[in-house]
């Protein structure tokens, strides 16, 4: 498999550090809100790299950490007249119902800042031993010009990315790029004990001391937005390396942005989409389609259109899988046909060559799309129940580590829809059509679509 390193700015084959297990630290949510479509993609983007990776038989460990005390915490504790820590445990709990609505697993490990101060305070601590951090009225911050390689992960010389800082009248810092390990508790702010006196940690050291934790002090992949490139990243790099000894991570993955009806996304510009509030209309599912859909790397625009048509391929999708298994159920055995097996084949090979190409979902949504053909033709030539369980064996194993087609149809209707379709079907029997008609609109409306097809009446909710 080749994937695109932001460090190297170049795809390269994936080597791991120990053969067969792969070791990814993605970073995850600052809990103050719903997230939205934009944090959404990460998310669904590397569950998608860890279920290929384990589908190609990888050991994957992968963690993400949820970062539950900031400035934004903070500022909406003191909006909600409530505490940090209760609006962290709320939007946790919003971030699950999101997250596994999109078909998301859940990490091995979910660490939280706060449940890792002591690790936090003794990598500040070994930063100041070795001269790289300093402590400035209980505020620590690192030396960035001290490491020499600082820049390295955008690719931007030191005074370029300080060009654009400043140091405000009063300001602590030794340097404008130096940046905060450790912040001093303001009045009436949670805090913690330290060397320092009280304080909280800095948002970056906290990743880089779950990694070292969780991970060891060099891991295969790191991943996140674009966004985190610089600083998040940047800094992650500068202050694991300087401690640790070690190389942090060997392969940095980032997707690109989302935009909305082609700007950028803004709560000024109204266009500011929750998860929620997408899935609320169109469901889940099709966000987790619009966002892999498209290359992870490039940028994607969302709009209403396009989310609709990412249902309706849905749809398709879903009504393959259908009329297979309803074919299964009827069909006769009949030997597979030796081209039927190898055009079948032939698409599992496709997909697995998109995947391996850095992680080309739009691609490999192709070859499933062109396993459906081959799918209907199954079903459409009626070749037999072993052609129709081979492509439907196929189609449920691609899905699956797309992370699509995941909603079970309930099992059964309620009486009163059972009878309603059995009237119909006789009304049908009898060649009744206004009164057949007449129930399937009753039955639309109860939110209830039938489909007449040669193996019976199939039905979906609206």
């Amino acid at each position: 498999m080749y994937i695109f390193n932001t460090l190297s700015r170049k795809k390269e084959q994936l080597k791991t550090i120990e053969p067969g297990k792969v070791k990814i630290y993605a970073c995850g949510p600052t809990v103050y809100n719903f997230i939205h479509i934009g944090n959404a993609r990460p998310i669904c983007v590397f569950d998608t790299l860890r279920r290929y990776l384990e589908y190609r038989g990888f050991e994957v460990t992968f963690v993400q950490n949820f970062t539950d005390i900031d400035d934004k915490i903070i500022k909406r504790a003191n909006e909600e007249g409530s505490t940090y820590d209760k609006i962290a445990e709320k939007y946790i709990a919003e971030y699950w119902t999101d997250v596994q609505g999109m078909n998301v697993r859940k990490a091995d490990i979910h660490p939280k800042a706060t449940e890792n101060i002591a690790e936090i305070i003794e990598m500040v601590s070994d930063l100041q031993a070795k001269g790289f951090a300093y402590e400035v009225e209980g505020d620590v911050y690192f030396r960035t010009k001290k490491f020499a390689e600082y820049g390295k992960l955008s690719h931007q010389p030191l005074e370029d990315l300080a060009a654009g800082a400043r140091i405000a009248i009063g300001d602590i810092k030794e340097d404008p790029m130096d940046f905060a390990l450790w912040k001093a508790a303001k009045p009436d702010e949670p805090y913690w004990d330290s060397p320092w006196g009280h304080g909280r940690p800095g948002w970056h050291i906290e990743c880089s001391a779950m990694n070292r934790k969780y991970l060891g002090t060099t891991i295969d992949i790191h991943c996140g937005g674009q966004d985190l490139i610089f600083p998040h990243h940047e800094n992650e790099i500068a202050q694991s390396e300087t401690c640790n000894g070690a190389p942090f991570a060997n392969y940095w993955i980032h997707n690109g942005y989302i935009n909305v009806d082609n700007e950028k996304m803004s709560k000024s510009l109204g266009n500011f989409k929750t998860v929620r509030d997408v899935a609320q209309v169109y469901g889940y599912e099709p966000i987790r389609y619009f966002i892999i859909s498209a290359h992870y790397r490039k940028p994607i625009n969302y709009s209403i259109e396009i989310i609709e048509q990412c249902k309706a391929a849905l749809e398709r999708l879903y009504n393959c899988k259908e009329n297979l298994e309803n074919y299964i159920a009827s069909a006769e055995s009949a030997a597979i046909e030796e081209a039927y097996k190898e055009a079948v084949d032939a698409k599992k090979s496709d997909f697995i060559a998109s995947m391996d190409d850095d992680l080309n979902t739009a691609d490999a949504l192709a070859a499933v799309f062109e396993l459906v053909r081959l799918a209907n033709t199954a079903v459409a030539e009626n070749k037999g129940k072993e052609s129709a369980e081979y492509a439907l064996a196929l189609f449920n194993e691609l899905t699956d580590v797309l992370g699509l087609v995941y909603q079970k149809k309930e099992d059964s209707l309620d009486e009163q829809v059972e009878a309603l379709i059995e009237q119909r079907t006789k009304a049908r029997a009898e060649k009744n059509w206004a009164e057949a008609d007449r129930i399937r609109d009753e039955l639309k409306a109860m939110g209830i679509v039938l489909k007449d097809t040669p193996q019976g009446v199939t039905w979906s909710k609206a």
